[in-house]
């Protein structure tokens, strides 16, 4: 391509018709383009600020995570589009209220978790579950839980009304006046049993040979959970029969009045009943074991998700470590009372008389929060003192036993019975 030096001194360039012509198009198509760009940006932006909507979120306090919170990079957009959705659309969604739409995600995401065992209590399920554990309501006085997802019976508590009406440990329940219990949580189910004094609920249950299901009608009443019963029984009338129905606050005092009331000799066993004991504290599983043990034994082992482990050791006297003793269980055993069986078995080889027990081997901590509401969540599991983890299998006894339908007609009991020919045996 020649260049031509101009008269001013600079330099033209000529630029051939052909080519000039194809830049023409290329300059054009670059306009069109821009010229495309700007108006679908000018009519995007336009429609954008037409159509823009703000969610806004009244009356909800302390949406900040707290500065130590660990739930850094956490989306909440998505919940904040539901949030605003159901106010805005859904008609019931006034009479629910803010504040049960909070609670009620926050029960979704402990339900996430997947572990029945952890619970967010409202405040006012927090007050029904602290009377719970204090030994006083109104219902029909039954340990329930779940296995597999079927919610059952873990025990009846004596004398009350679920076990004046018949239910038994291992029953499971199918409906609580008539409406199924299939996806119903352990909370929602206790709510729909507990009531008024005087008032009937109705379960459906299912139990091995009753293959058609049960109907069983309970007049709620006041609760008063029994803690302890003692008497002597035996031939020589040599053999105390404690049974402890409860692992509460009230235990280790009860405990203490017990034994100090009663002088025993070396000729003199023990028979530690745990049948349908649901469990309780653990402070009070550990110093009901200490009465037991010598001083320094492995009562039971935690461990945590973080691999770490706390040893929970005998520290008192042993007052009772060289007493005969048998220990019975059965289904409705569970927990803290798995842990005493399991503690005296492994450290003194007590022997076991009954059925196997439920198998709930996880530590729950029960913690409060600012408005009176609480969170029951799973920390670590339990160990025996060998190391060995139990969850879901429970303590399998020395000696099998079963009770009938027909030995509870008859007012017999062969697994109290076998423990007696046990100890009798060794004194």
């Amino acid at each position: 391509m020649p260049i031509q030096k101009k008269k001013d001194g600079f330099k033209s360039l000529q630029i051939p018709k052909g080519f000039a012509f194809v830049m023409a198009i290329l300059v054009s198509m670059a306009l069109i383009s821009y010229w495309s760009y700007s108006a679908g940006f000018s009519l995007g932006f336009d429609e954008g600020l037409r159509q823009t909507r703000n969610i806004v979120i009244q009356n909800v306090a302390n949406m900040e995570a707290p500065e130590d919170s660990e739930a850094e990079g956490v989306d909440f957009s998505v919940f904040w589009e539901v949030w605003d959705m159901l106010q805005a659309k859904h008609p019931d969604a006034g009479e629910v209220g803010e504040q049960n739409l909070i609670y009620g995600a926050i029960k979704g995401m402990t339900d996430a978790i997947g572990d029945a065992n952890t619970v967010f209590f409202t405040p006012e399920d927090a007050q029904k579950f602290n009377d719970d554990i204090n030994g006083s309501f109104s219902g029909i006085g039954a340990e329930i839980g779940t296995r597999d997802g079927q919610l059952l019976i873990i025990a009846p508590l004596k004398d009350s009304p679920a076990e004046k009406a018949g239910l038994q440990a291992g029953d499971e329940v199918l409906a609580i006046n008539g409406e199924l219990t299939v996806g119903v949580s352990v909370e929602e189910a206790a709510k729909k049993m507990r009531g008024e004094a005087g008032t009937t609920v109705v379960l459906r249950i299912s139990r091995e040979g009753l293959p058609d299901g049960l109907d069983i009608s309970i007049v709620r009443d006041n609760i008063q959970i029994p803690t302890i019963d003692t008497s002597t029984i035996g031939k020589d009338e040599n053999i105390l029969h404690i049974q402890i129905y409860n692992f509460n606050s009230n235990l280790s005092s009860l405990f203490r009045k017990t034994i100090l009331g009663f002088k025993l000799s070396s000729r003199d066993g023990i028979i530690l009943d745990l049948r349908n004991n649901p469990g309780g504290f653990l402070n009070e599983a550990v110093d009901l074991a200490e009465w037991f043990l010598e001083k320094g034994k492995v009562v039971v082992i935690e461990k945590f998700a973080s691999e770490q482990d706390e040893t929970f050791y005998s520290e008192g006297n042993g007052a009772l470590k060289n007493v005969p003793m048998v220990i019975l269980v059965n289904g409705g055993s569970a927990s803290a009372s798995e842990i005493v069986a399991g503690a005296l078995r492994v450290n003194r080889g007590i022997q076991l008389v009954g059925e196997t027990t439920f198998g709930k081997w996880t530590v729950q901590q029960l913690a409060g929060l600012s408005d009176d509401s609480s969170l029951k969540v799973t920390v670590a599991n339990w160990l025996l003192p060998d190391g060995t983890l139990i969850e879901g299998n429970g303590l399998v006894p020395n000696y099998v036993v079963e009770i009938t339908d027909e030995d509870v007609l008859a007012g017999k009991d062969p697994q109290l019975d076998k423990a007696i020919e046990l100890l009798e045996a060794q004194l």
